[in-house]
């Protein structure tokens, strides 16, 4: 699927690496390699960046596979919204899995967390500490300056709702690339898949199927893109994704049983 700002293709269907066990992050990304799958999704928050990056180098070492020939997401956390914490934690995410640049940096979420080592700061209570001292934009300032240096190609923003989207795309001097969000049948994004479409932003799926607890037994219709579609013509996993490419989206998909919160 081509991207804006001349950031070149990202394959429509990505291998999403969040797996919580290190030597079934191996196997699982190695196998993934070895059945054609040449789009990683990873992120900092997975804390398993290294051994993705370890897989990926064994199979194209392996395969005879260019680095070239792969797409390789990874993601800011919310503990790094600083503008001064943005490229060190992109350094990192490079360093952990043995890259020289990547194809797509995404904010992984719009929440700014107390800035610091610890991903889920939280206080006596167990509430989350937020930092309310930077806003998205300033985030999305620094992720535009990676942009500049040459060892990004495309960047984007995840999780994210199109009220909280509109702001930055407005604001943005670098156009977002890609929107990262959960969408299925049961919650298929509608307006924000719209925008992005006329915006000429990606959209990158995941779950495709839902978390399975959408699903009841009376619900048997929902809608998808512009129309209205029973749960058994949107179908589920492969043809599921199949028909979000047709309507201009790409999917990330999972290993079963690996599936956790991410936030």
């Amino acid at each position: 699927m081509p991207l804006n700002n001349g950031a070149g293709h990202m394959p429509a269907l990505g291998f999403g690496t969040l797996i919580p066990d290190p030597a079934l992050t191996r196997t699982a990304t190695r196998d993934a390699l070895d059945a054609g799958f040449r789009h990683f999704d990873c992120a900092e928050r997975y804390r398993n960046e290294r051994e993705v990056g370890d897989a990926l180098q064994a199979g194209l070492a392996a395969n005879g596979i260019a680095h070239e020939n792969l797409f390789v997401t990874t993601k800011l956390w919310n503990s790094n919204h600083r503008p001064e914490r943005v490229e060190p934690a992109f350094e990192a995410s490079l360093d952990r899995p043995g890259l020289k640049y990547l194809d797509l940096y995404l904010i992984h979420t719009p929440y700014a967390f107390q800035p610091g080592d610890e991903q889920d700061p939280r206080d006596q209570n167990g509430n989350v500490l937020y930092d309310n001292g930077v806003t998205l934009l300033d985030a999305w300032r620094a992720m535009e300056s990676l942009m500049d240096h040459g060892r990004c190609r495309a960047i984007g923003l995840s999780d994210i709702s199109l009220n909280e989207l509109l702001p930055i795309y407005e604001s943005a001097r670098i156009k977002p690339a890609v929107v990262q969000v959960e969408s299925h049948p049961y919650l298929p994004e509608t307006e924000l898949l719209e925008f992005c479409k006329d915006k000429e932003h990606c959209v990158l799926g995941f779950r495709a199927i839902g978390s399975g607890n959408e699903a009841g037994a009376a619900r048997r219709s929902c809608h998808f893109g512009n129309r209205r579609t029973s749960w058994k013509d949107a179908g589920t996993g492969a043809a599921g994704m199949g028909g979000a490419a047709r309507h201009g989206f790409a999917y990330n998909t999972q290993i079963r049983g690996s599936r956790q919160r991410e936030f």
